[in-house]
């Protein structure tokens, strides 16, 4: 008898595990597939910076802008230095994790391999800090935006969702608080310079831009020539 209702718990604990993965399945689903259509009115990285007890009283810069109205320097420099293989992996730059992986067994400097579609997922459903349970819902959300989302839109969603400064979110935001022109018109020196900063916003000044920036803004420029400039875009 005790033996039948141990197995009828069992079973019963297990269907319920089953619906409730396959509810969480259909709703993050749901979110990525609609953000083919639709735009973030904000991501989880905004929410966590907005309520954050080290951040009371900041107020975040988000205007939404479709890739039309952004001046195409600004993709191509982004692709440029974060994600060069943007057009053609699924997600993974499998060749610079199996870099990362060899840097690290030799104990020189990690470095980051993340893909603009990795981090596009964090930044609209995850959180900031290191763990194995976020970086398995990393893979996965990457997976999903990848497989329900066009490239072109990755790039889009991605362009409006980083954070390009303190608390600036965004192409529009980023052109008009620090250059004080519209994303559409943003120049390609400047548009590097953004790009320069993306691994760190909030240490990296560009007004006026350190030495740094300045080699960092010609590294991303010859990149973008070598990639073959804006006709990049079109295979997206």
């Amino acid at each position: 008898m005790k033996k039948t209702k141990k197995r009828s718990l069992l079973s019963t604990t297990r269907r319920w595990l089953v619906r409730l993965v396959l509810v969480w399945f259909f709703i993050t689903v749901s979110l990525v597939l609609s953000l083919r259509w639709f735009n973030p009115p904000t991501t989880s990285f905004m929410l966590q910076r907005l309520y954050s007890e080290e951040h009371d009283s900041i107020e975040l810069s988000y205007e939404w802008r479709n890739i039309t109205d952004i001046a195409p320097s600004l993709p191509m420099s982004v692709i440029a230095a974060e994600d060069q293989k943007f057009a053609d992996h699924w997600g993974f730059d499998l060749a610079a994790i199996e870099q990362v992986l060899e840097d690290r067994q030799n104990g020189q400097k990690m470095r980051g391999a993340s893909t603009i579609s990795q981090q596009l997922a964090k930044n609209l459903f995850l959180w900031s800090g290191r763990s194995w349970v976020r970086k398995g819902l990393e893979v996965y959300f990457t997976a999903a935006i990848e497989v329900l989302i066009p490239k072109r839109r990755i790039l889009e969603l991605y362009l409006n969702a980083v954070e390009f400064g303190d608390g600036i979110y965004g192409a529009e935001a980023a052109a008009q608080s620090i250059f004080g022109v519209a994303a559409a018109s943003l120049s390609a020196h400047q548009s590097a310079l953004l790009a320069a900063r993306l691994p760190a916003p909030k240490r990296y000044a560009i007004q006026p831009p350190s030495d740094y920036m300045k080699k960092r803004a010609r590294w991303i420029k010859q990149q973008v020539k070598q990639l073959g400039g804006e006709n990049y875009l079109d295979r997206l």
